[in-house]
């Protein structure tokens, strides 16, 4: 394997990913230039956010000055609120723009400070020392005006009497229970924060949905503040409205779906207790089938006499075709192209069929016979539906052909499985699968034909799949399979979990850590397909070292896979701006001989740091790692690059 000699196509691709972010030139657009924030040439202050050209601008300087109780604090939510702070680097439209932004700033700043709990505050904002509340609609202001914003927050008011009348009965059902609204600070003595009466409001609504009272509101809310003791009464009435179970489903804006199904796919069956989570979980169904570009069911305006209550849900359907490409590159295993072709809904029940071709491992030698590519060719047809509207039947059938530093494989197979949606974070998969292989490896030229049954039980409780920030990923597998020329019973384990810590409510620091454990029970490594067996390395497991290269080290020198496996990662993310970030890593990972001793192997270890461009469709990302303890034929350090996060 050769040692990296890529940094230049690196650089290339750091190019080309800055290459996608540059502003397209528009003839309607004025002739400045701004890219991540910086003005280049033109006049950038002179233009709206979208760099259009604003008529007649008025530019302005602007200080602000916050005085009172908690005024440290409550700075940062008055300058959030202010339009005249947060636009103070761009020109406004004319001098009546300039006005109106001001007249609008006291009513976000009275908002900002109410959130906050301050009810008896003031505020000025003057425009070259005139108050602006007073300068009459169509005066004109100079150019560079001169804004000052003065808060004085005032006391800092705590709830006084908190009063809910007619309020839910707790729920006995334990998934239905909502927070009670002292909970969540609406309670004597507690800072009386606007929040938190809206979020009573919400919470009310909401625990009588939750006892099948579809159309439960505020029927009477009063909020009084109380100056003398600094305190603010609040009284919520609420009315329930009547009890209702679902009615029928109707469907609206199909083209190629078939109505039935798609009511069907809701789960909601007429004559049940409506529930609210019920609704979503039809949401998420109809989202999982992947034929609708807009989806809504809307519950109607009354309940009827006889306490039934119809739902329509409306559909927009998407393109029935789709196609789609990626690259991924690594300096150790080369570039690799991903192309796939998909229909969304073969036959009116959103039957998906996909096609898609890899090819890997180009750039990775010197040579590029077709002998030392990878590449594999696939079709996967999935059924939604079957059975119950939470369970899909997934058939795959795949040829494909592997080179890499630990074995050779030309192999087909196929697959049956079914998916259980057990709720939005749990799925179960249940299936069966067979396989032949011809391996060419430490132990030589072999063929193995080999069938057995696929299990998983899969837990996804990140708050993000493609940036996640916090939250748990577990996923166990288990594939215990018979192989007919050894004549071995076997079985293969498979256990990871990742898991996200957020330094900072925005998340954009972040600590992501990731470990795996495996096992092979039941048959020897030389009577073991290769594949079966556990190796580790590359920029999926352990970056710095070779795809595959970290396992068995035998006598001659190649590597083999070994009976159990454990391995993990540790990230550290962080964001700059909106569009940049950097990470810094460590992976370790080491492979055993028996099934149960992992660390009998070599642990290997690799560190490294890496650069991420922020786009819609997931990081682009750019990292290069280090081995800290490599083999012979490991390299120095390597790259990888490609769209999404390690993990």
């Amino acid at each position: 394997m050769p040692k990296p000699g890529f940094p230049m196509l690196a650089v290339k691709l750091l190019l080309a990913f800055a290459c996608l972010a540059l502003p397209l030139a528009d003839a309607e657009r004025a002739q400045a230039f701004e890219l991540f924030g910086v003005c280049f040439s033109g006049n950038c202050e002179d233009q709206n956010e979208d760099g259009i050209a604003i008529i007649d601008p008025r530019r302005y300087t602007v200080e602000l000055v916050v005085d009172g109780a908690n005024a440290q604090e409550l700075e940062e939510a008055v300058s959030t609120a202010s339009a005249l702070w947060l636009g103070k680097d761009r020109a406004v439209a004319g001098s009546a723009g300039l006005v109106s932004r001001a007249r609008g700033d006291y009513r976000r700043i009275l908002a900002a400070l109410y959130n906050a709990g301050h009810y008896n505050g003031s505020i000025s904002i003057t425009l070259n020392g005139r108050e602006a509340a007073d300068i009459a609609p169509g005066a004109e202001i100079t150019d560079d005006t001169s804004v000052r914003i003065a808060v004085d927050t005032g006391d800092l008011y705590r709830f006084g009497t908190v009063d809910i009348l007619n309020q839910a009965p707790v729920d006995v059902d334990y998934d239905d229970v909502v927070p009670l609204p002292s909970q969540e600070g609406l309670a004597p003595g507690e800072p009386a924060l606007a929040g938190r009466v809206r979020l009573a409001e919400q919470l009310s609504i909401r625990a009588w949905r939750q006892l099948g009272h579809p159309k439960a509101k505020v029927a009477q809310r009063t909020a009084t503040a109380v100056h003398p003791e600094q305190q603010l009464n609040v009284t919520l009435r609420m009315d329930p409205g009547p009890h209702a179970v679902f009615s029928t489903v109707s469907v609206e804006g199909t083209e190629h779906m078939d109505a039935q199904f798609v009511a069907y796919m809701t789960g909601l069956k007429p004559g049940e207790e409506f529930d609210p989570d019920e609704l979503e979980r039809a949401r998420e169904r109809l989202d999982r089938l992947g034929v609708f570009a807009l989806r809504r069911i809307d519950e109607a305006e009354e309940v009827s006499s006889n306490g039934l209550l119809p739902l329509n849900v409306l559909v927009q359907e998407k393109k029935l075709r789709r196609i789609g490409v990626g690259a991924t590159f690594s300096s150790i295993d080369g570039a690799g192209i991903e192309a796939f072709w998909m229909h969304r809904n073969l036959f009116g029940e959103a039957e998906r069929l996909r096609l898609e071709a890899e090819f890997g491992g180009i750039g990775a030698s010197n040579s590029l016979s077709p002998d030392e590519l990878d590449y594999k060719l696939g079709a996967t047809f999935t059924k939604p539906g079957v059975f119950d509207p939470d369970v899909d039947l997934v058939f795959n059938v795949f040829g494909k052909r592997e080179f890499n530093q630990t074995f050779e494989e030309v192999a087909v197979g196929a697959s049956l499985d079914f998916n259980y949606y057990y709720s939005k974070q749990v799925t179960a998969t249940a299936g069966v699968f067979t396989r032949f292989g011809k391996f060419d490896d430490a132990f030589g030229k072999r063929e193995f034909f080999y069938s057995g049954f696929n299990g998983s039980i899969l837990f996804d409780g990140r708050d993000d799949k493609l940036e996640p920030t916090k939250g748990v990923y577990t996923e166990f597998r288990a594939r215990p399979y018979y192989e007919a020329r050894f004549g071995n019973f076997a079985s293969r384990f498979d256990l990871e979990g990742r898991t996200y810590y957020s330094f900072d409510k925005k998340g954009r620091t972040v600590l992501a850590a990731r470990a795996r454990a495996g096992s092979l029970i039941g048959a020897s490594i030389e009577e073991t397909p290769p594949d079966i067996l556990f190796t580790t390395g590359g920029g999926g497991s352990v970056r710095g070292y070779g795809f595959n290269n970290i396992g068995l080290r035998q006598p001659n020198g190649d590597v083999t896979g070994g009976r159990s496996l454990l391995e993990g990662s540790l990230e550290l993310r962080q964001r700059f701006g909106d569009v940049f970030g950097a990470v810094a890593f460590v992976d370790a990972g080491t492979v055993g001989e028996s099934s149960f001793d992992a660390f009998s192997g070599d642990l290997k270890v690799g560190v490294g740091v890496g650069l991420r461009y922020y786009t819609g469709l997931g990081a682009i990302r750019l990292d290069v790692a280090v081995p800290l303890n490599p083999d012979s034929d490991d390299p120095s350090f390597a790259i990888y690059a490609g769209i999404g996060q390690a993990f």
